[in-house]
């Protein structure tokens, strides 16, 4: 079901997106009226390669995975994306073919905005290109920091880094993904990480809490993995 972005109880549909962050209320529902918002049951595939690049896609509640497939059938997921973050955007530059899936990963609801839209609206406000930029290039440096990790670091190195990087004040790690998602994108499969996950718990590294929680037991020498 689609409907036009409007004001409600928790603000516009575009208004905690970061790319938005410093235009005013008034720029703000010019965004709004050329914003459409559409909502996705679990499960659904918001988008598929091939599709028309015409669009960026805003995350306003839920979470939504980029995905995409070796020629042998194995999913990669190259990242998840939750509420205020966004997908899409190279219909800024070229409404290319996609490359690759969206998959909704939970209820949501995004915000769409079409490509020529999206163009006169970086036109209108410099900043919005400047942070979509900016987005961009954090992106590359999370993927080349991904292809180093795959061909230079072993499974339990990448695992270590990645529990250690998710870690909150208290040493624990609360995944925010299924673990088949966060093994998918450490490069390494599902049966791998339970593997590694419980030779982590055998070893007192850590500590295993349900589907879903992770306790870093002795910090130093989950570290000095690394070294």
């Amino acid at each position: 079901m689609s409907c036009h972005c409007q004001l409600s109880d928790v603000g516009y549909c575009v208004e905690k997106v970061p790319i938005f962050n410093g235009l005013s209320g008034e720029e703000l529902r010019e965004i709004a009226a050329i914003t459409t918002a559409k909502f996705y049951d679990k499960g659904e595939m918001i988008y598929s390669a091939g599709d028309p690049g015409n669009r960026l896609f805003v995350i306003h509640s839920g979470q939504v995975k980029i995905v995409r497939f070796s020629p042998a059938g194995r999913e990669q997921v190259i990242r998840i994306l939750e509420p205020g973050q966004f997908m899409g955007e190279l219909s800024l530059f070229n409404a290319v073919p996609r490359s690759d899936y969206a998959e909704a990963v939970k209820a949501s609801t995004l915000c769409m905005i079409q490509g020529d839209k999206l163009k006169e609206l970086v036109t209108a406000y410099p900043s919005v290109a400047i942070k979509i930029m900016e987005e961009l290039s954090r992106r590359l440096q999370q993927a080349e920091q991904l292809i180093e990790e795959i061909n230079l670091h072993s499974v339990e190195q990448r695992l270590a880094q990645a529990l250690l990087e998710m870690a909150d004040d208290k040493h624990e790690v609360l995944l925010k993904m299924t673990k088949g998602d966060f093994a998918s994108q450490l490069g390494m499969s599902q049966e791998t990480l339970s593997r590694k996950l419980s030779s982590f718990q055998e070893e007192q590294l850590i500590q295993l809490k349900g589907h879903r929680k992770i306790i870093i037991a002795d910090l130093e020498r989950l570290a000095a993995l690394m070294r």
